[in-house]
């Protein structure tokens, strides 16, 4: 599919042509898909943006339909942002109408295909949860502050300061995820989730990571799958699994009376930020604030000691 190619590239390659339909005095409306990438816009661009984000807290992205508002929004926008890669599958045809008229950016597939992991069960599809590595996010979002300074070039050295810094900031989070992981021995570092949303977690921080479903909650999680689980817990002791926040947990909780009904003790170690981020207007409602608490929910929960509060001590 070439359209978040596309997407990414030819939006900066034509924005001289656009840019200056904005008016300088007013801020540039930018509609985002998800949480995270809304997040990252409104730090990067500060007053110069004005953002809409779709998709709010527990809302899941592979499900996701545009509704009527949407379609008006996205209309109206200057400029449009997803994640790309599969993710947003249901508002493909959308995107891709609209990438013919306006710069539409796919911001996951900025990132060069050798980073990106593979499902066998996806052919074709790379894993699109590339924000779940903090380093990895900083690089996809690299190019969107070249892609506001070419639609807001009155506002090129504020955005350039803002991108700088909120980029060093989503990597200080990923610097905090490795100090906190590293406390946990290689036997405990095993990350049983509802689907298979943290695999570049597992990559960058040496977990293993089992999702009940793939990496899409569209698929099925069959019974073979849940009691494949429920086995691994028993044989190698794991103590602890993890609810979504965007996921029903009607599968984990099948997990854990699955291995009661063998004598093994199973318990929910924390509910996890996957998908979506948390309420607007909390700290666990940014992108630093959504990786803190799952670093610091996985850690504590496999047997690490951890900071209170987490890392910015804004944790509750």
């Amino acid at each position: 599919m070439s359209i978040t190619r596309r997407s990414v590239l030819g939006s900066l390659m034509t924005a001289p042509l656009w840019a200056s339909a904005v008016s300088a005095a007013a801020p540039l409306r930018v509609v985002t898909t998800t949480g995270m990438i809304g997040d990252a816009l409104r730090e990067m661009g500060g007053a110069a943006v004005d953002v809409t984000s779709l998709m709010g807290a527990g809302v899941d992205p592979h499900g996701y339909r545009a509704t009527r508002n949407d379609i008006v929004a996205l209309t109206r926008a200057d400029m449009v942002l997803w994640n790309g890669l599969f993710l947003e599958a249901q508002m493909i045809d959308v995107l891709e109408k609209l990438g013919s008229r306006k710069p539409v950016i796919a911001v996951g597939e900025a990132l060069s295909n050798d980073v990106l992991l593979r499902h066998a069960e996806y052919e074709g599809k790379p894993d699109p949860h590339v924000w779940m590595a903090p380093d990895l996010w900083a690089d996809a979002l690299a190019p969107v502050a070249d892609a506001l300074v070419a639609a807001a070039p009155h506002a090129e050295g504020d955005i350039r300061a803002r991108s700088q810094a909120y980029l060093a900031s989503v990597r200080a989070v990923g610097d905090y995820g490795t100090k906190v992981l590293s406390a946990l021995p290689q036997e405990s570092r095993v990350l049983i989730t509802a689907h298979d949303a943290f695999g570049y977690f597992g990559a960058n921080f040496g977990f293993e990571v089992m999702g009940i479903q793939g990496i899409s909650t569209e698929s099925e999680a069959g019974l073979q799958r849940i009691r494949e689980l429920v086995d691994i817990l028993v044989a190698r002791k794991i103590g602890a699994v993890f609810v979504e926040t965007s996921v029903s947990d009607r599968n984990i909780r099948a997990l854990i009376e699955g291995a009661a009904a063998k004598g093994h003790e199973v318990t929910i170690g924390g509910e996890l930020f996957s998908d979506a981020m948390g309420p607007e207007g909390t700290y666990q409602g940014t992108y630093v604030g959504m990786m803190d608490h799952n670093f610091t929910t996985i850690a504590a929960a496999l047997g690490a000691d951890v900071p209170v509060g987490g890392m910015q001590g804004r944790l509750s």
